[in-house]
């Protein structure tokens, strides 16, 4: 790789140096990731868009990529930050390196930083928008990257621009796309189900008229109070008594649509080994997260929403279930990818509720 020095400069006048491997500048929502593998995974998260990520494991890029990672088909990162980023990774499914990877996808990356104490930053202050250029970048860019508004119709960025059809003969299931990850379609798929994928401002009655016999909402980036519009429609897919699975961004719609709220958290979820107890059945499960908001507990009174699961670590909501309506949503990723797994009882619960084999 090319050695070009490079900056990450937070909106506070905070500055962090390293190496720079890209071309354009990036600017975004800066947070951190606690992973200690599943890189590519995570470069491919739609959930991710319009953030730059620091990675908090030192060593990034050790056993190479491979399209089998790919949670979707091109990468919404606005930047990358890493201690090390490993040039000669070793693997026998290595298909490259991450830097080749990251070059192709035009994502601009810091590497050599300090990305302990960038954390500690973050973790202290909060998330903060940043820039990530190259170190001869002038101060008047900079300022002009800092001062562009934050991005809010995310999901518009993300979604699929028309529906797409798996057929495979089973149950019928209407899948809303946020932002979805390619593992969360297959675990769906293994159920053999027939099943439409919407965009994600796809009108309830035009979800209702296909006669589905379920309805999945995927995970997705950004503020679930910015998305009006997709909520009255999730409202309405709340009223039609389907059963309702939703995961991450689909949990927080399925609570704003109910009647609760949403709050920004201060530097929020994201890793692979977050433990949430599941209430109901009094257990410890390891979880993959990703998510900056989360659901105000007090807020679901009155909504017909029991809290499910909750975080061990600050106690923050990670799963609720309708006690009337068969409705029920998670904040964390069952489908992992990357993460442990032992998750798959959720969508066996569904498949249950929609009556599949």
């Amino acid at each position: 790789m090319t050695e070009k020095g490079g900056k990450l400069v937070l909106k506070d006048g905070s500055v962090y140096k390293g190496r720079f491997l890209g071309g354009a500048p990036g600017v975004g929502e800066v947070v951190f990731n606690t992973a200690m593998t599943g890189y590519q995974e995570t470069l491919t998260d739609p959930s991710y868009c319009g953030q730059i990520v620091v990675m908090t494991y030192p060593l990034i890029g050790n056993y190479g990529v491979n399209e089998l990672y790919k949670q979707a088909s091109k990468s919404y990162f606005r930047g990358y930050i890493v201690s090390e980023l490993c040039e000669r990774p070793s693997n026998w499914r290595s298909r490259g390196t991450i830097g080749d990877f990251l070059l192709e996808e035009k994502i601009p990356c810091l590497y050599g930083v300090d990305t302990r104490a960038l954390t500690r930053r973050i973790r202290t202050e909060g998330t903060l928008w940043g820039a990530i250029a190259p170190s001869d970048t002038d101060e008047a860019e900079i300022g002009r990257l800092l001062a562009l508004p934050e991005e809010r119709l995310l999901v518009r960025e993300v979604t699929i621009k028309r529906p797409e059809k798996i057929s495979q003969g089973g149950k019928r299931i209407a899948f809303l796309d946020f932002g979805a990850k390619r593992a969360m379609i297959d675990d769906l798929c293994a159920y053999g189900y027939d099943m439409t994928l919407y965009p994600a401002y796809t009108e309830a009655e035009k979800i209702l008229a296909d006669a589905p016999d379920g309805v999945f909402l995927s995970n997705g980036p950004g503020d679930p109070k910015a998305l009006p519009e997709i909520i009255g429609n999730v409202k309405a897919l709340t009223e039609s008594g389907k059963p309702i699975f939703g995961i991450c961004l689909g949990y927080q719609l399925i609570c704003l649509a109910l009647g609760g709220d949403t709050y920004k958290m201060k530097f929020g979820h994201r890793g692979v080994n977050h433990p949430v107890k599941d209430l109901q059945l009094n257990k410890i499960v390891i979880t993959s997260q990703n998510h900056g908001y989360a659901v105000n507990e007090e807020s679901l009174c009155g909504t017909g929403l029991k809290v499910t699961h909750r975080n061990v670590n600050d106690g923050t909501l990670e799963g609720v279930a309708h006690e009337h309506k068969p409705i029920f949503a998670v904040q964390y990723h069952p489908e992992a990818s990357p993460g442990p797994d032992g998750h798959e009882y959720l969508f066996e619960r569904f498949n249950k509720l929609i009556g599949g084999r």
